[in-house]
């Protein structure tokens, strides 16, 4: 039976069963594939048949995870990477060449503003930032030799928004590559292709496995496009492992309901905190007070599992906050089960400069709250008496 409902899908898109008749999709952890003679061999090398030549191509492990995120983000084809960053690199990679320019939203994760600066920078790669709350801005900055436009929304950790049908009509436009970073919404959330997106990216290691277990990327988009990134990829060698793929793949069956809880937790979250006389800001996509909330509303599910907060007091008063916490750990992750309190200044955005902060609202005070499934009481329980610790 075909469903066009998320859950069915995520649960019920699985490789064909081997002779075992095996319920649950087991993993395939083979390096290479037997060919039936030369013949078959040549055919497949040479594009004329399908099948399995080599697992850093591709394996029936990763394959199943592929097929299920492409009919969950409506993408016609995908390719599965090591980890969000190898999925980031292989698409620039795939795409830029010498000369070429790229437009980036200000507001990205530190890693992706270190291949942006230091990387692709030695190999001819210009860029120019642009304000996600600056949408009027952005197509002053497209040159003759602009070839992308790179987007995170929800970003990390200021979780900023822009109105991807607005970038997917600029992108129309000027026929430029929209590539857009999902990894907070999920496509349960949010499908930036239907909006007007090129291709889509996930650091699998967050939402998609969703309890700290392993690392993974995925790109998707159009089959000409990830045609183009399976050519670089396969040389550059930035596959996703088996074992990996078959434990994501197992976690997109929970996906839809662990981020209702993640929301729901994250909203009450957000609501309770800004009304603490400790906190000077809070960020999250579904407040009213969220500079982009109807936009966010127009283009999301839900609000996502992460709040942003600035606490009073600077870099002491978060490290106060957060050598306070009892339940949530103190780690550099997002998207577990388990809640999770980040500095972003002193670790994910460590490397950018004091400015560069300020500008995408990382202030010295600034926490990222990734809001967990633990009982909503005691998310808030374990924060109240932070705050409250002398």
């Amino acid at each position: 039976m075909k469903s066009e409902n998320f859950e069915t899908i995520a649960i019920r898109t699985q490789v064909e069963r081997s002779l075992h008749k095996e319920h649950s999709s087991p993993i395939y952890l083979t390096s290479s594939y037997k060919f039936d003679d030369a013949e078959e061999m040549r055919a497949l090398f040479a594009n004329e048949k399908e099948g399995n030549v080599y697992s850093r191509y591709a394996n029936p492990s990763t394959s199943e995870f592929i097929e299920k995120m492409c009919l969950l983000e409506g993408a016609e084809d995908g390719f599965a990477t090591a980890t969000g960053m190898a999925a980031i690199f292989t698409t620039f990679g795939a795409f830029l060449k010498n000369g070429d320019h790229i437009i980036s939203s200000r507001s990205v994760f530190g890693s992706t503003h270190q291949l942006l600066t230091n990387v692709f920078s030695k190999w001819g790669v210009t860029f120019d930032y642009a304000d996600l709350d600056k949408p009027e801005d952005w197509e002053g900055l497209i040159k003759p030799n602009t070839k992308m436009i790179f987007v995170e929304t929800p970003s990390n950790p200021g979780i900023d928004i822009i109105d991807l049908e607005f970038l997917g009509d600029l992108a129309k436009k000027h026929n430029q590559l929209l590539v857009v970073d999902n990894c907070f919404a999920t496509p349960y959330l949010q499908q930036p292709i239907a909006l007007g997106a090129h291709i889509s990216i996930h650091s699998a290691t967050k939402y998609i496995d969703g309890q700290g277990r392993v690392l993974g990327g995925i790109i998707l988009g159009s089959k000409a496009l990830i045609t183009e990134v399976m050519n670089f990829a396969r040389h550059s060698g930035p596959s996703l492992s088996p074992f990996n793929a078959w434990i994501l793949s197992k976690s997109l069956e929970t996906l839809a309901v662990r981020m209702d809880r993640h929301c729901e937790n994250a909203l009450k979250v957000a609501e309770y905190l800004e009304k603490h006389p400790k906190i000077k800001l809070v960020k999250y996509p579904f407040l009213p007070s969220h500079p982009q909330y109807e936009i966010a509303k127009k283009q999301m599910k839900q609000g996502g599992g992460v709040v942003t907060v600035v606490v009073e007091g600077g870099v002491a008063g978060a490290g106060k906050f957060m050598d306070g916490l009892k339940m949530f750990s103190i780690s550099a992750n997002l998207a577990d089960t388990r809640s999770i309190a980040t500095h972003p200044a002193t670790s994910t955005h460590s490397k950018l400069t004091e400015e560069e902060r300020n500008i995408v609202g990382i202030e010295q005070g600034s926490v990222r709250l990734s809001i967990g499934l633990e009982h909503i009481n005691d998310i808030i329980a374990d924060i109240e008496q932070a705050l409250n610790t002398p």
